[in-house]
């Protein structure tokens, strides 16, 4: 049988989509190993799925001023030679990281074992730590074409991100039934998350009462901001977030207004959702949603909105262009060569493996 480790951790969004090759890699003969840190989200994501999981020592790579850059750099170089260990002892075939600051002594020590790696970066700009990685990598997928005049030439591929097939399974009519919709008005999903996403959801609720003319609204906005004046609202149904129903949900979604998050905009382009996009400003983040959306935009997928112009009035005349217009948006998404990452990547992986 053949082995792989997958890696990647410190955020969810790397973490999902190594969840997301899972049932290709054991329908493809791979026994699979996840390696992350002690107790980090990744431990906690891939409890469910019955794999080895072994954590190591990390520390985090900051652009910023802390104390912490004084130790952490001995967490990292424990972590390597705990990660060297078990790779050593365990041989994998092949090694995939999904990035993360757990990712770097991972890579690294798989390279000086002469183990082949495969690195995959969700953003359009490279951040530090797929950076310090992407010398040992044998290739780096990537998610936007921009991204590949940024990397090595021999080694960048676009392949855009794995999604869960499971969101592609899911039922409208179990959908419309959870929120108490009818079929026959379309249905707008508000993804806000719970990161930095106070002003969509107050611009989506100002908005309501022109929205709701012609649409109903399903809003999942994070954990402790449902409003509860609005929960008898006709033809609004808030979430704090939802798990097994999401694919219900997506199903049900004629359009998507959300985050740029590259998870999040991958799925919305794996499952063809018209949507509208309001990226982190660069104020709150390094600036790569706003990257992330423009790439998007100009591949003909999405609209986009800048926070600062988020005005009622703008968002009620987005969202009804892009309804008017979905067909358009929806041929661009089907004309992508990004949706089959999971066929890519594990193509990829194999390729790896009998190289070696």
């Amino acid at each position: 049988m053949k082995k792989i480790v997958l890696t990647g951790g410190g955020t969810a969004g790397h973490v999902t989509p190594n969840i997301a090759l899972l049932p290709a890699l054991q329908k493809a003969g791979y026994e699979i190993t996840y390696m992350g840190s002690y107790d980090g989200i990744e431990k906690k994501l891939v409890a469910d799925f019955n794999i080895s999981y072994v954590g190591i020592s990390t520390g985090k790579f900051r652009r910023y001023l802390d104390l912490r850059n004084f130790t952490d750099p001995f967490r990292v170089i424990k972590g390597f030679s705990e990660a060297r260990k078990f790779l050593k002892s365990y041989q994998p075939d092949v090694v995939f990281s999904k990035g993360g600051f757990v990712s770097v002594p991972v890579v690294r020590a798989a390279a000086s074992l002469g183990i082949p790696c495969i690195i995959h970066e969700s953003d359009m700009t490279p951040g530090l730590a797929n950076k310090l990685c992407i010398s040992a990598a044998a290739k780096i997928c990537c998610n936007f074409p921009e991204t590949l005049k940024l990397l090595p030439e021999n080694k960048a591929v676009l392949t855009g991100s794995p999604i869960r097939s499971e969101l592609s399974q899911g039922n409208k009519l179990a959908g419309l039934d959870l929120c108490g919709f009818t079929a026959n008005k379309p249905v707008i999903m508000v993804i806000g998350g719970s990161l930095g996403a106070a002003n969509v959801n107050k611009a989506v609720r100002d908005a309501l009462p022109k929205l709701l003319e012609d649409f109903q609204v399903v809003h999942i906005c994070g954990k402790d901001k449902m409003d509860n004046l609005l929960l008898t609202t006709p033809g609004y149904k808030q979430f704090e977030y939802v798990k097994a129903e999401l694919k219900d949900l997506f199903a049900m979604a004629d359009l998507v207004i959300s985050r740029a998050g590259a998870n999040a905009i991958c799925e919305l382009l794996a499952l063809k959702k018209p949507n509208i996009l309001i990226p982190l400003p660069a104020s709150s983040s390094r600036g790569d949603q706003i990257l992330n959306a423009q790439s998007f935009e100009a591949q003909g997928f999405s609209i986009v909105i800048n926070e600062d112009d988020l005005l009622t009035d703008l968002l009620v005349d987005r969202v009804h262009e892009l309804y008017f217009t979905r067909q358009t948006y929806f041929e661009a998404m089907n004309r992508s060569g990004q949706i089959d990452s999971i066929k890519t990547i594990i193509g990829l992986l194999d390729r790896a493996v009998q190289a070696d």
